[in-house]
């Protein structure tokens, strides 16, 4: 497993994802986090004048993912919306996975606000407060259409390996059920370790996969075989006491979801609307 010192992190300037929607590239210095303060809109103090810092971890579509050379994806667009209300853009930080569960680089001042397809546990809240729930994930079980692998229970009573995104909820759920998963540092890797024939089967987030599956390679190579409702939520994260920002977020996802726009980002993302999914209740 990498640590924050043994990947490079990369800065990379997000795309606004969401239709019609234009982003705000600055504001007057006096309140609205241009060129000459931290402070933007509604008080909420920033790490760099004029810009709303993203700490994510790449990639992970379809909520982040590199396309054409941009940063696009649900949680992409949902932190646009952030940006907009602030009157800032959004840039994106490339950070280890780790880094959500400690909350490192919100600590040190290096990013506003971490948005990464991230599951709301109790152990992450001692060290970052979230947002509201914006997203209910399953994971599911992807298996190689040639394994006769049926279910995650046939993955262990067939012995054949498993893998499984490390550092994530998934991979905890299935070391909790008696499996040793092979870990795979992105979700990119996962699918590849599954492909390549390392395993047999994978376990990762429901709309991680469904992404996958829309490209007919893969759909006609590979096939879900289990759905595991974990009762996962999830959030986005900021440093912990920074009220201003976390309030700015949860207000955007809020409105987001009175007006359409998150139905209409839900759907250029991740697929037709599932009310259950996109509504989950506050924890």
């Amino acid at each position: 497993m990498n640590t924050l010192l043994g990947r490079r992190t990369r800065v990379l300037a997000a795309t606004t994802a969401t239709v019609g929607l234009v982003l705000v590239a600055g504001c007057s210095s006096s309140d609205g986090g241009g060129s000459g303060t931290k402070t933007a809109a509604g008080g909420v103090e920033l790490v760099k004048a004029g810009q709303l810092t993203t700490c994510t971890h790449l990639p992970y579509p379809p909520f982040q993912s590199e396309i054409d050379g941009k940063v696009q994806g649900f949680d992409v667009s949902l932190i646009d919306l952030v940006a907009k209300n602030l009157g800032v853009k959004q840039e994106i930080l490339d950070t280890p996975f780790e880094n959500f569960k400690t909350g490192a680089f919100l600590n040190s001042g290096q990013c506003d606000v971490a948005a990464a397809g991230m599951t709301i546990t109790e152990e992450r809240k001692k060290n970052v407060d979230f947002s509201d729930p914006y997203f209910e994930a399953t994971q599911a079980v992807l298996v190689d259409k040639k394994s006769g692998i049926t279910s995650l229970t046939d993955v262990k009573s067939k012995g054949v390996k498993l893998g499984a995104q490390a550092q994530t909820t998934g991979e905890d759920y299935v070391r909790k059920q008696g499996f040793d998963p092979v870990s795979f540092e992105s979700s990119d890797a996962v699918l590849n370790g599954l492909r390549s024939g390392q395993v047999k089967a994978v376990v990762i987030d429901f709309p991680v996969v469904q992404g996958w599956l829309k490209d007919k390679a893969n759909a006609d190579a590979f096939k879900v075989v289990d759905n595991l409702n974990t009762g996962e939520q999830y959030g986005f994260t900021v440093k912990k006491g920074n009220t201003e920002l976390l309030a700015a977020i949860n207000k955007a996802i809020t409105e987001a979801k009175a007006d359409g726009t998150y139905k209409t980002l839900y759907e250029k993302w991740i697929g037709p609307y599932d009310v259950s999914a996109a509504s989950p209740s506050a924890s």
